[in-house]
């Protein structure tokens, strides 16, 4: 039955790729799908629109600042229909009205570029596979835009699997070995418990004594996975918890109530700041009933009101660096803030290689921030849910049907067909 739905979907993928090239229009015509304020209907399912596209064997264009990162694809009846069916605004341009643009957008007088891509690529999210009182901003947005992907947690990425993707979010999580501090306010909830035993048998299942110390082996496989080439991207408390994971390797940090022994004595000033990939200098928080992992989150200490928490955009050169732009391609340069365990992150803990890509100057906030490790790169994105400024344990899930043009969404968006670039590299 398995060879069976297999062969079935390799022949209907085949079937959609016969009739895309056999609609494909004599006269030469382009699909162009806006990603302006003013004219896309649905911005986030022209992502979707984009990585379908690139399923089917087909390059497009990415026009990065143009009508605020559009994309170009050639125009074929199937890819019109297929706009039409998911509400996604688009224009059928002449080839000579394309080649306009691209001239217009070559012009060293603008700030934009012409990027092409190239293959769909293959999407991991890290996430355990039973149900959490939360949910993931990064699975509710490629659902909506109809992007694939598969879970993985601990005994797969143990297993060598993360070699086989292009991409990895961390879903919220906590690499540390404490339960996400949720043990004060929690510790009574029957999912509390019940994740607290699933840890703890997984790490007893993969041959470790402590869910810390199985946490780490993860963290350091997600490290090689990295520096061998893989593109991985974090939001909320995997950011700054997965750096104090690394930082504290061989460091007890933990106490009683996450793994039967006391933390080891002195062990702030046992960490290893070289081993992260963002953050430098920080403390931990050492009372285990705050619920906070260290000072990189801004959460507890901001005093930015929700009516003025908005994080700006850095407007980057797309012809000298082509990476940063894309990752910030977006209808406006300023975002509405939202809050998460792990918020955003101090400036002054922020080494001094990484590029920060989003801020709150006026707080001293990093938003967003990518750097480059080995041969791969990765992205932190601070906070939960881009359309629930306070999202809480327990909250319905947000529906996203109420926001396809969220610029907090989009974000994400762009760091899912980043891998699928031709690249260059940075200059600046």
């Amino acid at each position: 039955m398995k060879m069976m739905n297999l062969m079935t979907g390799r022949f209907r993928n085949f079937l959609v790729l016969f009739l895309i090239l056999l609609s494909f229009s004599g006269k030469a015509s382009y699909l162009l799908i806006p990603m302006d304020e003013e004219t896309q209907t649905n911005h986030l399912k022209a992502y979707g629109m984009a990585y379908w596209v690139l399923q089917q064997d087909i390059e497009i264009e990415w026009l990065l600042n143009y009508r605020g990162g559009s994309f170009l694809l050639p125009y074929n009846d199937i890819f019109k229909a297929e706009c039409q069916v998911r509400n996604i605004a688009f224009e059928v341009i002449s080839d000579g009205s394309a080649q306009q643009i691209r001239t217009e957008i070559s012009s060293p007088a603008v700030n934009m570029e012409v990027v092409k891509l190239e293959k769909a690529p293959k999407i991991a999210v890290y996430s355990p596979k039973s149900n959490q009182p939360w949910d993931d901003a990064v699975t509710l947005v490629l659902t909506y835009a109809e992007i694939p992907y598969d879970l993985v947690y601990d005994e797969e990425v143990l297993s060598d699997v993360l070699p086989l993707y292009d991409w990895l979010h961390l879903h919220h999580e906590d690499f540390t070995g404490q339960y996400g501090r949720f043990y004060a306010a929690f510790r009574n909830a029957p999912w509390y418990i019940q994740q607290k035993k699933e840890a703890e048998a997984d790490a007893h299942q993969a041959g470790y004594s402590k869910v810390s110390q199985h946490k780490l082996a993860v963290a350091k496989k997600i490290k090689e996975y990295t520096v061998g080439g893989g593109l991985l991207f974090a939001m909320c408390s995997a950011t700054d918890s997965y750096d104090i994971a690394l930082a504290a390797e061989g460091v007890d940090i933990c106490e009683p109530m996450f793994d039967g022994d006391p933390a080891e004595p002195n062990y702030q000033n046992k960490l290893q700041y070289s081993k992260t990939f963002a953050f430098k200098d920080f403390q931990l928080i050492q009372n285990p009933l705050v619920y906070e992992f260290s000072d990189i989150d801004v959460t507890q200490s901001r005093k930015v009101k929700a009516e003025n928490d908005f994080f700006t955009l850095f407007d980057f050169s797309a012809k000298w660096d082509v990476v940063p732009t894309m990752l910030c391609q977006n209808h406006t340069r300023v975002v509405k803030g939202f809050m998460g365990q792990t918020t955003a992150f101090k400036k002054s803990l922020i080494k001094s290689d990484v590029l920060i890509m989003g801020e709150l100057k006026s707080a001293g906030e990093a938003r967003y921030v990518h750097g480059e490790l080995g041969k791969g790169t990765w992205t932190f994105y601070g906070g939960h849910d881009p359309e629930d400024y306070q999202h809480r344990v327990g909250d319905p899930k947000t529906e996203l049907e109420l926001y396809p043009n969220s610029p907090g969404y989009r974000l994400i968006l762009n760091n899912i067909l980043f891998p699928a670039a031709r690249k260059k590299k940075q200059k600046t």
